[in-house]
């Protein structure tokens, strides 16, 4: 029996269930954000292939998954300054869609508590 294939509503079933999670839109797409913050979004930049996801993660992660399987990653020219990677919704695994979903989670999670952090420190104290 083939896989099932891969969707955003597969995408959404996912990243629903990891914390603090909620579905949203970007740049008026689909998006699941943390905390407000966007961590996985259907890309709307004419460069992107049609069925792709974009999630945020780390520079060095990205440049593994791509340097790993570049036939389900991939990056255009208007995304390479920032920390995300393009997905081929139709090539990636459910379980490698998975852990790449916990992956962006975790980036932007970690990210959000360090802009929380300087905001209390940087805030005046009462007194």
């Amino acid at each position: 029996m083939p896989a099932k294939r891969i969707t955003f509503d597969t995408v959404r079933e996912l990243g629903l269930v990891l914390p603090d999670v909620e579905e949203g839109t970007t740049y008026g797409t689909p998006a699941l954000k943390v905390r407000g913050q966007m961590f996985a979004c259907i890309p709307n930049h004419k460069s992107a292939e049609p069925d792709s996801l974009a999630v945020r993660i780390s520079f060095a992660d990205r440049d593994e998954l791509l340097a790993a399987e570049p036939a389900t990653y991939y990056l255009k020219e208007h995304y390479v300054n920032y920390p995300c990677v393009l997905v081929r919704l139709a090539r990636i695994r459910r379980d490698a869609l998975k852990d790449l979903l916990l992956m962006g989670w975790r980036f932007v999670s970690a990210s959000g508590k360090q802009r929380a952090g300087r905001r209390r420190a940087t805030r005046p104290s009462a007194r």
